[in-house]
């Protein structure tokens, strides 16, 4: 077992949790904008109907939960220095991955369209509509 391996420590100091709580809440705000927002990314107006989108796509019973393991697997990857990867399979926790390469920045690498401003998270959120509604 790899975690067997690893030094023995039990603790995570309280700046590091905080950063670590932030980057979560960050990722599952990015994920619930891709799910279910079409307008108003950063909420700098009151929520209407009409920034909403007509169908969802993906679904937040997953998301959470990848993106706390994403966020610990970053911690651990940095604090030991680890080669490693994240395998998550296809399906609805789709917008929890995108989420989580958005707040790094390779998927605005890989998808310059998408960049890191207001601009590019409306870009991000509208990107999962169907063809229909788009």
């Amino acid at each position: 077992m790899i975690v067997a391996s690893l030094p023995q420590t039990s603790s995570v100091n309280a700046e590091d949790l905080r950063k670590l709580h932030a980057y979560w809440c960050a990722a599952n705000y990015l994920s619930v904008g891709q799910i279910y927002l079409l307008a108003n990314p950063l909420l700098q107006e009151p929520l209407t109907l009409e920034h909403v989108k007509p169908r969802l796509l993906g679904h937040w019973g997953t998301t959470p939960g990848l993106n706390f393991i994403y966020a610990h697997l970053n911690r651990i990857i940095k604090a030991y220095d680890l080669n490693m990867i994240y395998v998550a399979g296809p399906g609805h926790g789709g917008p929890g991955m995108v989420a989580n390469t958005y707040l790094e920045g390779t998927y605005s690498e890989l998808y310059p369209n998408i960049s890191q401003d207001a601009d590019g998270l409306r870009q991000l959120f509208k990107q999962f509509l169907s063809r229909r509604h788009s």
